[in-house]
């Protein structure tokens, strides 16, 4: 197996891709942040005198990928379709777990976009928190999965598809490979955010597409009132919509895979 980001004299080199075949590809990076128990805590509560950490941590990791191609010096400059970064507390580990998806129709692969967002992300986590506490580790930053492309799909923990091979490594990432976006790439996933959530007293679930009447936000919001009456604190007029992170509405189109946040509306000076 050869490099391809070297020529046939050894040197470094931007790979021409303009012959490839343009793909739906996608690509799921993993990280995290490891803090003080206290420091979690304060995140988990607000109490951060930055304020909102994993809100400037998600635009960060955002911006980051869609300026990899700044940062990595022979990566090419994609139009991506989609990035998400989110985010786990994990009190036992006392860490911040970070996943971050990119995806795109193209001809290059999203990987190192979503690694760049999970680090950016884990810095801007350490920025926000240094102030209270500057012994945080970031550590495990790994791709978790990758669809499309010449070389097929990846899971992390998995020999290549087309060996027919089971799981073989090791239980560290026994779990890992389900970190991606969502565990069903047939449902939309909802994400309900601050005030709203604890109101609902949800943070996130999945609906399948193919159980909407239509696939936009009406028919979604309807299934969500049907499934629990207390969604009905969707149909106030202040309540946001956003799908794939770009601002919507009832009338807003859905597909397999999107992701839609409903949120109250946010200020700040």
């Amino acid at each position: 197996m050869s490099l391809t980001h070297l020529n046939t004299r050894g040197e470094a080199h931007m790979v021409d891709v303009a012959d490839k075949q343009e793909s739906r590809r996608e690509a799921v990076a993993g990280g995290s942040i490891t803090m003080r128990p206290a420091t979690l805590a304060l995140l988990a509560d607000g109490g951060l005198p930055k304020g909102d950490v994993l809100a400037t941590a998600r635009i960060a990791g955002i911006q980051a990928a869609k300026r990899t191609h700044e940062l990595i010096p022979l990566c090419h400059q994609l139009a991506l379709s989609k990035v998400s970064v989110d985010f786990r507390l994990d009190e036992q580990r006392s860490c911040v777990e970070v996943t971050a998806s990119c995806r795109l129709n193209g001809r290059t692969g999203v990987e190192m976009e979503a690694l760049t967002a999970v680090s950016v992300a884990c810095l801007t986590l350490y920025d926000m928190c240094k102030a209270v506490d500057k012994d945080m580790l970031i550590g495990e930053i790994r791709l978790l999965s990758k669809q499309g492309g010449k070389s097929g799909d990846y899971r992390r923990g998995e020999m290549p598809s087309s060996t027919g091979a089971q799981i073989v490594t090791d239980d560290c990432y026994s779990g890992e490979v389900s970190l991606g976006p969502h565990a069903d790439s047939r449902s939309v996933r909802v994400k309900c955010l601050a005030e709203l959530r604890e109101r609902l007293g949800v943070s996130e679930l999945e609906i399948p597409v193919a159980s909407l009447a239509r696939p936009d936000v009406a028919a979604l919001k309807l299934a969500l009132k049907a499934r629990d009456a207390n969604f009905v604190l969707l149909e106030e007029g202040r309540i946001l919509c956003a799908v794939n992170q770009v601002m919507g509405g009832d009338d807003t189109p859905l597909t397999e895979g999107d992701e839609v946040a409903f949120f109250p509306p946010v200020t700040g000076g």
